[in-house]
């Protein structure tokens, strides 16, 4: 078994008087030559957005981008037509493939958006783009593994890679085991609130662990606490350099 602990103060940060970013790996200004990814896991972005703020219409492509809506909404609107409102306990998924441009403005007047943003790199260049945006109740996460995103879709938003988004919100001393999906997949844990314990390293909120190498991991809660499991293959970076 490997692991790679990331502190949340070691994060970058780009502040703003309409926006409060932090990220997990190297993003727009902000580098680590250590933190350039996770398997194919390239961004984790954990953004504050002003009230009738956001980012003008700007590009993408060849990334599975997932959106998690924590607090407040979201106005998305892009070049495949789509118009919609993300609202909290909403996730968005898009393909962004052969290529997107994209807008993302709070369109509340009064409250604050926050969200945490994850690029993931597909299975395959240039696919059709695609949009998908559902709601997840939290009641189906409570004690319990809840399935945001997964390659088969169903119940869960399909996503373009072995990638598997899981919530899971635990009590005071739950103990929680997750099982991978192969021996080429690592999981990467992000504490969203609350305090864990997994494999010998204890996390705060916004602390993540990255580990692989391994058949299943285990998680015991030391205090009420949310996480966000994201299972992803371990891709080595000639396929994030292609």
């Amino acid at each position: 078994m490997k692991i790679q602990f990331h502190p949340s103060t070691d994060r970058g940060v780009a502040k703003m008087a309409w926006l409060d970013s932090k990220f997990s790996f190297s993003f727009a200004h902000w580098y680590d030559p250590q933190k350039i990814h996770f398997g194919a896991l390239r961004v984790l972005n954990d953004d504050i957005i002003a009230p009738r703020m956001g980012f003008g219409m700007h590009p993408h492509d060849n990334m599975e981008i997932v959106t998690i809506m924590l607090s407040g909404e979201l106005q998305h609107k892009d070049s495949m037509g789509c118009t919609k409102i993300i609202k909290a306990g909403e996730v968005q998924h898009m393909t962004a493939g052969l290529g997107i441009r994209h807008s993302e403005v709070n369109s509340s007047s009064t409250d604050e958006s926050k969200l945490l943003q994850l690029w993931v790199l597909p299975r395959v260049r240039n696919l059709k783009p695609s949009y998908d945006q559902r709601y997840f109740d939290a009641s189906g996460r409570d004690s319990q593994w809840q399935f945001l995103a997964t390659p088969q879709g169903g119940n869960s938003i399909k996503v373009e890679q072995d990638a598997y988004f899981v919530r899971r919100v635990l009590k005071p001393k739950e103990w929680a085991s997750y099982a991978l999906n192969g021996e080429h997949q690592g999981v990467y844990v992000f504490v969203i609130e609350g305090s864990v314990e997994i494999h010998g390293h204890v996390l705060g909120r916004r602390d993540a662990i990255g580990l692989w190498e391994l058949d299943q991991i285990g998680i015991k809660a030391s205090e009420n606490a949310d996480v966000l499991l994201v299972e992803i293959p371990m891709v080595q970076p000639s396929f994030i350099n292609g």
